[in-house]
């Protein structure tokens, strides 16, 4: 269902023609891998089953290749020129998934095990790490100014993101946390490397400076909104939909958006939530009730107010600078697309 509307979703385009173009190329990526290596990103990408049978999975739903083909299709240029920079960083992604699984114990992923349940943590965090630099080798060779500015700015957004992780983690035995922290956080965790997808297209066709960081902007601020709906979810989302436990964010003592703006509130509801959360581990009643609290607080609704906000920001960052009419509304179609998710 449409967020905003109520209606069914379609899904762009886009998404289909990015799966179509990057599918065989993840998995010619992957296929370097040594056999190890090899099957647990089989799996946790979906090409495998849990007993390395081929299986339908086609890597996930590509939003961050979408943007990087869409970003060199906006500057003017073929969408395969952005291939590499597509596949580094749906390869950064993943990495960064199969450590957040290990770090926030998740045991299931897109309504399967995750890899470190099936495989161990040894497993998932070597796998994550060959990621890293697999991603990276993509953009080395063979080498090209563009080449080499574009895995200057994966880098710089792997940085950022694995400080956003940091800072999460960090969070979870605060309850002073403000939401500028959290904002901050979030555009180091996940704003970074929306943004590196939007732009690096663009930087690998070598478009000029003022079209990459409208790009980028679009990318950072759709990072925002993106998080911000991924928080609604976290709490009020149904695992038929998000793949995890009802309040799954709560049972991890996250301090998402709705939880930090919740707390920054006043009155009984405040206290109530303020005195439930440190409380060891919460019970599936305790969980339910914190989050009506958080939606009591406001918490829900000025996450939702809050992602679209930063979804007007994004795309108005689209219109700053001259791009193909298009690949423009093909970016604004995904980005309403990933901002009216389920719950």
């Amino acid at each position: 269902m449409n967020g905003r509307t109520g209606t069914m979703r379609r899904v762009p385009s886009a998404l289909y023609r990015a799966r179509d173009l990057t599918g065989p190329a993840l998995r010619d990526s992957v296929a370097q891998l040594s056999p190890e290596i090899r099957r647990v990103v089989g799996y946790h990408l979906g090409f495998v089953d849990a007993e390395g049978r081929a299986s339908s999975g086609d890597g996930g739903k590509a939003i961050r290749p979408a943007l990087a083909l869409l970003s060199a299709e906006a500057v003017g240029s073929p969408a395969d020129v952005a291939l590499p920079g597509a596949i580094a960083v749906e390869l950064v992604h993943n990495f960064s998934l199969l450590h957040d699984d290990v770090m926030d114990r998740d045991l299931e992923r897109r309504h399967r095990p995750t890899a470190w349940a099936l495989f161990g943590v040894g497993q998932a965090i070597v796998t994550g790490d060959a990621l890293m630099l697999l991603a990276q080798a993509l953009l080395t060779e063979p080498p090209s100014p563009a080449r080499s500015r574009a895995a200057s700015a994966l880098g710089k957004a792997t940085s950022e993101m694995i400080a956003g992780q940091a800072e999460d983690l960090s969070f979870e035995s605060r309850l002073d946390v403000s939401v500028e922290e959290c904002l901050r956080m979030t555009a180091h965790k996940t704003g970074a490397l929306l943004s590196c997808a939007a732009s690096i297209g663009a930087i690998l066709t070598g478009a000029d400076e003022a079209a990459v960081s409208a790009l980028a902007d679009f990318g950072m601020h759709l990072g925002l909104a993106f998080q911000a709906i991924d928080d609604i979810l976290g709490i009020w989302g149904h695992p038929e939909v998000t793949g995890k436990p009802v309040a799954s964010d709560l049972h991890a003592r996250k301090k998402t958006l709705p939880v930090v703006t919740a707390l920054a509130s006043s009155g009984k509801d405040r206290d109530r939530l303020f005195d439930l959360l440190p409380n060891g581990s919460l019970s599936e009643e305790t969980a339910a009730l914190a989050a009506d609290l958080v939606d009591r607080c406001g918490g829900r609704q000025r996450t939702q107010t809050e992602a679209e906000r930063q979804l007007d920001l994004a795309l108005a960052s689209l219109h700053r600078v001259p791009l193909e009419p298009g690949p423009r509304g093909e970016l604004e179609e995904v980005a309403a697309f990933v901002t009216t998710r389920d719950f």
